[in-house]
């Protein structure tokens, strides 16, 4: 790694804050200005947009399909 790139550190973003930024997007605020304007990966909004429509959480638990959760309780019971 260079000098001048530092490790960034994990953040943690509180699902207030996910729904303020996909209000802001269903509210007709394009993606890319979102994303620039609070330095947030595209990827992780475009997670954050799919899991609102999904199910309303943000919680992985909550927008797993029934196939996963299938798949999970199998792995812990062997």
């Amino acid at each position: 790694m260079t000098e001048t790139k530092q490790k960034r550190k994990p953040r943690k973003y509180t699902d207030e804050f996910k729904q303020q930024l996909v209000d802001l997007y269903c509210s007709g605020k394009r993606r890319c200005d979102i994303c620039s304007e609070y330095d947030i990966a595209h990827s992780l909004f475009d997670k954050w947009v799919k899991q609102a429509e999904n199910s309303g959480s943000f919680h992985e638990k909550d927008n797993r399909t029934p196939e996963q959760e299938e798949l999970i309780k199998l792995r812990k019971d062997n």
